[in-house]
């Protein structure tokens, strides 16, 4: 084990991409249990973790989110949410967070949602006098509701990395805590916006806001298309995700009229490229996890988390803090599979539900994108708004501690987790 440690560490020290610190790290654990003996089966261990069927979904799942962005979609759910918010003070910085809801059951990745909301938003809040640090603050932190509200490319890769739980109740599991961490964005949106006297818009006509409706619905039916043919049964995983693209397809060339060639492209491009991130993480993980496993790491977690408290609650909190921590170096899919073969299988053994933990773990993982100093969302956000870095983390805290409140209410009522799925049997 110490020579997969060192190594892990030594790697990351000098600044290696984290699929390339894991393959080392694994190769040293690997090699360090039985020689040259087990050097051998590094190969299948890459192989195994990339070669789920269930994993043909996750770049379907990014092509549709991109093509989305391509095809204008977010203007439409703007205008949409804009006529429901306008009367209310700090309206833009509400419609900010109800149209990542939105978005984020097309996308599943916060990153997407960060730079296709963002570009359009922060420019409008910055013009209509709401702070520059704060419309980079709300627009990254309503972005981490996207691998949480199902689609989510992260709950995929859990499901294929620790195989304890099946991504369809990942997906039912996400509904409650992703409408929960909207609302205590609603919340505190509206508190600082009273606070601070941020503007109020003129009131949309019925006619507009009906109009505004029918034209965002066809891309508001691509996260029913997907939910709906997964949770009743009616298509697998990776057939929604596949028929979802072709619809995304369909209504940005034909009803939209404004996906063209040369987008379709462009989306494509960045599809491979986020898929080749993702499948080379799983890969390298795959050798890390095996080596976990065979190592008896997890088991020794369990003990030392038995050692500073019986208590449940207390337990999984310290586990939280330590992902938190781990955030604040890491982005949220490398975070999950460095960590997530040690600690699930320990609290697993320490009698928690095993959905329970994932959806806590995920949602706890996910605000690592907005910790520093590792904060994509948030660093991209203040790219955005041209803002230093140091001030929109200082405009996220009211948010963060937000963000703080709902873990520990998933922590301590494991039914908001496990409600929905159990609905659905």
């Amino acid at each position: 084990m110490t020579p997969a440690i060192i190594a892990f560490v030594v790697v990351l020290l000098i600044g290696a991409p984290v699929a390339v610190v894991m393959a080392i790290s694994g190769v040293a654990g690997v090699y360090s249990l039985g020689g040259e003996r087990l050097v051998g089966i590094i190969a299948d261990r890459m192989f195994s973790g990339v070669s789920g069927y269930m994993l043909i979904a996750v770049p379907y799942f990014i092509f549709t989110a991109e093509l989305m962005n391509q095809g204008g979609l977010t203007q439409k759910l703007i205008a949409f949410n804009n006529a429901l918010f306008g009367r209310i003070r700090g309206a833009l910085s509400h419609v900010n967070v109800t149209v990542s809801l939105f978005f984020a059951g097309l996308t599943g990745a916060a990153i997407t949602d960060t730079v296709a909301i963002g570009k359009i938003m922060i420019p409008e809040m910055k013009k209509q006098g709401y702070d520059a640090e704060y419309a980079a603050a709300i627009t990254a932190c309503s972005s981490i509701i996207g691998p949480i509200i199902p689609p989510s490319v992260v709950m995929v890769v859990y499901a294929t990395l620790l195989r304890d739980i099946s991504v369809i109740d990942l997906f039912a599991g996400g509904i409650l805590p992703g409408v929960l961490m909207t609302l205590a964005l609603l919340l505190t949106s509206i508190v600082l916006a009273w606070m601070r006297g941020y503007p109020k818009q003129a009131g949309t006509p019925v006619r507009v806001a009906i109009l505004a409706f029918f034209s965002a619905l066809p891309a508001m039916l691509v996260p029913l298309i997907i939910l709906g043919g997964i949770l009743t049964g009616m298509t697998t995983i990776t057939e929604a995700s596949g028929f979802a693209a072709v619809y995304a397809m369909f209504i940005g060339v034909v009803f939209y009229r404004n996906l063209t060639l040369k987008k379709i492209w462009n989306a494509l491009v960045t599809t491979v490229k986020f898929s080749g991130v993702v499948f080379f993480l799983l890969a390298t993980s795959a050798v890390l996890g095996w080596f976990v496993t065979r190592s008896g790491i997890a088991r020794e977690a369990a003990t030392l988390i038995t050692t500073l408290s019986d208590v449940p609650f207390v337990q999984i909190m310290l586990v939280c803090l330590l992902l938190i921590v781990l955030g604040t170096v890491m982005d949220v899919l490398p975070a999950l599979v460095v960590i997530g073969p040690v600690v699930v299988p320990a609290m697993v053994s320490l009698g928690f539900d095993p959905l329970h933990f994932a959806i806590v773990m995920i949602v706890t993982l996910n605000i690592a994108n907005v910790t520093p100093p590792v904060g994509m969302t948030l660093m991209t956000a203040a790219r955005i708004a041209e803002v230093p870095y140091e001030r929109a983390i200082l405009a996220s805290l009211p948010f963060y501690c937000a963000f703080i409140a709902v873990v520990v209410l998933l922590a301590a009522f494991p039914f908001l987790s496990t409600w929905i799925p159990s609905l659905l049997g």
